[in-house]
């Protein structure tokens, strides 16, 4: 693909603990399946099913009152994983695996989930704005409580296809199908089912021009979804036993010694071997290929000439 400008790496291994893709899937499925079981607690108990909307389904969805919200605040990150029907959710993950595979091989793994979150929290609270603000949109058919995945796909969608455009599936047919191809056809299934749901295609459209705008930031160099990463690396450093020693910035000799002849009396050559490409390949599926360091673009580049 012509947007790539470095080495052909290997992707992240599809049952890997660190996919950030199926951990997406993982938690929607598991919003569901928790939401399901307490349903049918609820029809056990032979308490109404109203009961169960009001006094369960109501604290994941995102109310559209601004003081319903106030109350619930938590729902504005919920409500991008609250699904009931089955067949949604299975429509929304094989879209989700869809883009969200292409997204993570193109631009690594760490940019899925930020764009998600993104993705549905934005659109959630133009959801709420709307609401508040505009007396016609309040009357629109379901427009009291906000939910499901279908934004943050969104996102997704249009973010693989702004970073890629030239991006081709199923190669095999005649040269490959365009990915906008297919993103086109995911948008128009979704003005299809929103019929009954017009009060979500604010929030929808909220959601792709995100999606466009993280991925042309990410194209211009710019990660909108670093302060996610960094911030979630540094929760997870603290039940960390194995304390992390600062690294120093440079040797005395090489800021003295270095400096004051002007250049290094040599320069080390790092021996380019298979197992040295793999671990730089990983580290650019994790990372992204902006964060490799000059040796290592080198040795990636080095690797494409002599096609090791």
């Amino acid at each position: 693909m012509g947007d790539r400008d470095y080495y052909s790496r290997r992707r992240t291994s599809i049952w890997s603990d660190n996919n950030a893709l199926l951990i997406l899937i993982a938690i929607n499925v598991f919003f569901y399946i928790t939401l399901r079981f307490i349903l049918a607690v609820y029809g056990l108990s032979n308490l109404q099913e109203g009961a169960f909307y009001r006094n369960v389904f109501e604290w994941f969805a995102m109310p559209g009152s601004a003081g319903t919200l106030l109350t619930r605040p938590w729902t504005i990150f919920t409500a991008g994983f609250t699904q009931l029907d089955l067949w949604l959710l299975i429509s929304h993950m094989l879209w989700l695996w869809t883009f969200g595979f292409i997204f993570q091989d193109l631009t690594g793994n760490r940019r899925i989930i930020p764009l998600y979150i993104y993705g549905s929290v934005i659109p959630a609270l133009v959801h709420m704005v709307g609401y508040n603000l505009v007396p016609q949109f309040s009357q629109m058919p379901d427009a009291g409580f906000y939910y499901g995945s279908m934004a943050g796909i969104i996102a997704i969608a249009v973010g693989a296809t702004t970073f890629a455009p030239g991006y081709r599936i199923f190669p095999m047919i005649n040269g490959g199908i365009p990915l906008w191809v297919l993103t086109l056809v995911f948008c128009a299934v979704d003005i299809f089912f929103l019929k009954a749901h017009s009060a979500w295609f604010l929030p929808h459209i909220a959601a792709a021009i995100i999606g466009f705008l993280f991925a042309h930031a990410l194209r211009s160099g710019k990660d909108w979804g670093e302060w996610m990463n960094q911030g979630y690396d540094w929760f997870t450093n603290l039940f960390d036993s194995r304390k992390k020693v600062p690294a120093r910035k440079s040797p005395v000799k090489q800021e003295v010694f270095y400096n004051t002849r002007g250049t290094q009396p040599y320069k080390k050559t790092t021996n380019l071997t298979q197992q040295r490409i793999d671990e730089i390949l990983d580290k650019i599926n994790l990372r992204g290929y902006e964060k490799l360091t000059e040796e290592e673009k080198d040795l990636l580049r080095r690797a494409s000439e002599e096609d090791l």
